[in-house]
């Protein structure tokens, strides 16, 4: 399902306009992104947890040249959903 596809969603089951249910979605986005920021976790109960991981530099190699490279440390998002979200997949 794209962006487009979740608005379109949003919108019908909330009953909005195409533009609010955008909007919506975008703050929520946002919200995420900032909890992740600034506290390095959001928790939606029930759905699913989203942190932020510190990845170490680690070395790495150039698979067209075979060449060592280093890989600098760097903070990635993670994902790991809640039961509900589990119960729903199966």
């Amino acid at each position: 399902m794209s962006k487009t596809e979740l608005v379109e969603y949003v919108a019908k089951k909330a009953n909005l306009t195409k533009a609010d249910a955008g909007r919506a979605l975008d703050a929520v986005l946002e919200g995420i992104s900032t909890g992740l920021k600034k506290e390095g976790k959001v928790t939606l109960v029930g759905f699913g947890t989203f942190s932020a991981k510190k990845r170490a530099a680690r070395e790495g190699i150039n698979p067209l040249t075979k060449e060592p490279l280093k890989i600098p440390a760097k903070t990635v998002a993670s994902f790991k959903a809640g039961s509900k979200l589990k119960d729903k997949l199966n």
